[in-house]
């Protein structure tokens, strides 16, 4: 049997882009990384100690794992002057450079946005932080936590009449990693037409804005701050919007529509409610909003979570069960789709995850695991700075590498 010709592959679209990345953590990290997924060459420069990320305790590695797969590794202190001069040497050949320390910190080492673009005009230089590097906030002390409190995020998430709460996950981190990552890419487009690089910005602070959407609406559109609501949509513009507890764990309903509305009587099996015409509209469910939450709960109790969302699935109601982490790693769909492959460790076997992003004509890069400390630092300084190797011993020696 003949079998179908594979189709040539597409280079990956940032495929002879080089990176220095001297990102720690999440949010650097995780842009440079999808950097690397699509097909730069990303070289992670690291202090002595290493990314704090390398093991943080009850999150063991797989952190670091995640957001360091596809990169070189190169230990350089750059807190000597042959350090500080190396990195200049590997600017001056980069297309881009990745910062997240907090503000300040480079230019105090003589390696600002100004020293490199002078070196190489070519160059992004990307810097992240919690506030930006003006205003009043720039030297504020920045972490996800702090960051989602600053920004109204938590004022916005808890149950009615409790306490504010954090995101279960560091979304401020990821969000404006994400979001570094599309600066980058629109900078490196920009080259494209002028030759020139230039210095760019991305904050935790602002990056989060977007989610509050919804809320500042509330504000604007009622002249009342939104009180929290637990999983109710903040303003009820949606009824139900919540999530309900099954016999076997807890499962997401929505009726975004009125349409939605009417398919989950259906699927309840109740025709008495999608007779009432007061419940036909929206404004109609929200003047009931508590005895509909209580109707759907007692339906939701007597199945298990997995019946109830092939329920609402059959009968076109958006709804979704609750997993825990565990089941998401083990998630086939993800694992079809190349998104989470399986690799192993010295701590066993983990699922890592691939980028979000895919580019037609080309596969999924395959991943390869994160660096040791220092890993190829031999290696590239040897090639981009013509270190010799009696050079390469006297640095190691000085504590430079």
């Amino acid at each position: 049997m003949q079998t179908e010709p594979k189709a040539e592959q597409l280079p990956l679209p940032l495929t002879g882009i080089r990176v220095l990345d001297l990102g720690h953590v999440f949010q650097g990290p995780y842009a440079t990384f999808l950097m690397a997924m699509a097909g730069a060459e990303v070289i992670k420069i690291e202090p002595p100690r290493g990314d704090m990320s390398r093991n943080r305790g009850r999150d063991g590695d797989y952190p670091f794992r995640a957001l360091n797969g596809n990169k070189q590794g190169v230990m350089l202190n750059l807190k000597t002057p042959r350090g500080r001069e190396l990195l200049l040497e590997l600017a001056r050949d980069a297309d881009v450079l990745v910062e997240n320390f907090a503000p300040g910190v480079m230019p105090r080492l003589g390696l600002g946005s100004d020293v490199l673009l002078k070196a190489n005009p070519r160059l992004i230089y990307a810097s992240a932080s919690g506030f930006g590097s003006t205003g009043p906030y720039a030297d504020k002390l920045a972490l996800d936590l702090t960051i989602q409190a600053m920004s109204g995020m938590m004022s916005t998430t808890g149950e009615k009449g409790g306490r504010p709460l954090k995101a279960g996950v560091p979304v401020a981190d990821f969000m404006s990693g994400a979001t570094l990552y599309g600066a980058i890419v629109t900078a490196l487009f920009e080259r494209e037409r002028t030759g020139k690089g230039r210095a760019l910005e991305v904050s935790m602070l602002e990056s989060l804005f977007a989610t509050l959407l919804p809320s500042a609406g509330h504000v604007y559109a009622s002249k009342t701050v939104p009180k929290r609501t637990g999983n109710r949509h903040v303003a009820d513009s949606y009824v139900p919007f919540d999530t309900f507890e099954a016999s076997d764990g807890w499962v997401a309903i929505v009726a975004a529509t009125d349409e939605h509305w009417l398919n989950l009587t259906e699927a309840m099996g109740r025709p008495d409610l999608a007779e009432d015409q007061h419940l036909r509209k929206l404004a109609g469910r929200i003047e009931r909003i508590e005895d509909l939450t209580d109707q759907i709960a007692k339906w939701a109790a007597a199945h298990t979570r997995d019946e109830v969302a092939a329920l609402c699935q059959k009968h076109h109601v958006p709804s979704a069960p609750l997993r825990h982490v565990d089941e998401v790693l083990a998630d086939a769909h993800l694992h079809e789709r190349g998104f989470l492959t399986k690799h192993e460790t010295a701590n066993g076997t983990v699922a890592l995850p691939n980028s979000p992003i895919r580019y037609a004509g080309s596969d999924l890069r395959a991943l390869t695991p994160p660096p040791t400390l220092g890993e190829h630092t031999d290696e590239v300084l040897t090639r981009f700075c013509k270190v010799t190797p009696d050079e390469l011993a006297n640095l190691r020696r000085d504590g430079v590498i």
